[in-house]
């Protein structure tokens, strides 16, 4: 029964005055910033994101914080995506390769790799996140019919 308990008081929290609508662009708008290739700047992402709108900063960042393994799942692939997308004719990069390069020369590979990982995860993230948005909209419409009614 505890356990129960404290999931109401959780689901409660995360939702505390806000419409379904508001609650699903807040949640998917956290996962997929949790999902940025750039590993440590998507709570402070959410959290300037949260305070600017208005959302509900409990929920995005519970929606970051589940996904972050995903975050560093996605970084190879969205690497690829992003290479393919600039097509870029650099090679890639190996880890020997870093090892050998002036720190100047590491840097500016490094830099290459962040740019074409954010090129691939801006290519995702646009429909995948207005998809998780109209999916979670449609769900939470259904979980919270009294709120749906208030509109935001």
């Amino acid at each position: 029964m505890k356990r129960q308990n404290l999931r109401q008081k959780i689901v409660g929290w995360l939702r505390l005055g806000i419409s379904p609508r508001r609650l699903a662009v807040t949640l998917a708008l956290g996962f997929t910033i949790g999902c940025l290739p750039v590993v440590g700047t998507t709570t402070l992402l959410c959290t300037a994101l949260a305070l600017a709108l208005g959302l509900n900063l409990p929920a995005i960042q519970a929606a970051n914080y589940l996904a972050m393994p995903f975050q560093l799942a996605l970084i190879v692939p969205f690497v690829r995506l992003g290479a393919k997308a600039s097509a870029a004719s650099a090679p890639a990069v190996s880890p020997g390769a870093l090892i050998h390069a002036s720190m100047f020369e590491a840097t500016v590979r490094m830099g290459s790799l962040a740019c074409e990982a954010l090129l691939g995860w801006l290519l995702v993230a646009v429909p995948v996140g207005a998809i998780m948005a109209a999916v979670l909209m449609v769900g939470l419409k259904r979980v919270m019919p009294r709120q749906a009614e208030a509109g935001d």
